[in-house]
């Protein structure tokens, strides 16, 4: 049984992009961002997006974490790390560092994306 896709993932076939050639061949976030770190936005901020960082910033509708990003966006890390590194300083994302104490919920669905990796 195949598991459908999420609300927000492009219904595209992502092989078709190379994955660095969605970051203009940049290699390097701006930004440090951890696996576990959580990003959200709202709908007002959609609008201001292109269609590849919409698809993005849906999954940011509800907080989520890097990895589970690249887990949904079916994208390497490290790309995800520098597509949302842009949404970041275009202020379309909002970064929610991780508390002390940590998420066991948060933990686990960490931990189910990085396996569909």
């Amino acid at each position: 049984m195949q598991e459908e896709e999420p609300p927000g993932v492009p219904a595209r076939d992502s092989s078709l992009i190379r994955p660095y050639a969605r970051t203009g061949g940049r290699t390097t976030a701006r930004h440090d961002l951890r696996l576990e770190t959580l990003l959200s936005t709202d709908e007002e901020r959609l609008h201001q997006a292109n269609n590849d960082q919409a698809a993005m910033m849906r999954l940011c509708l509800q907080p989520r974490s890097v990895a589970e990003i690249s887990a949904l966006m079916k994208i390497p890390l490290g790309v995800t790390r520098v597509l949302l590194s842009d949404l970041i300083t275009l202020n379309l994302v909002a970064v929610h560092e991780p508390g002390a104490q940590p998420n066991m919920a948060l933990l686990e669905r960490v931990l189910a994306g990085l396996r569909r990796l």
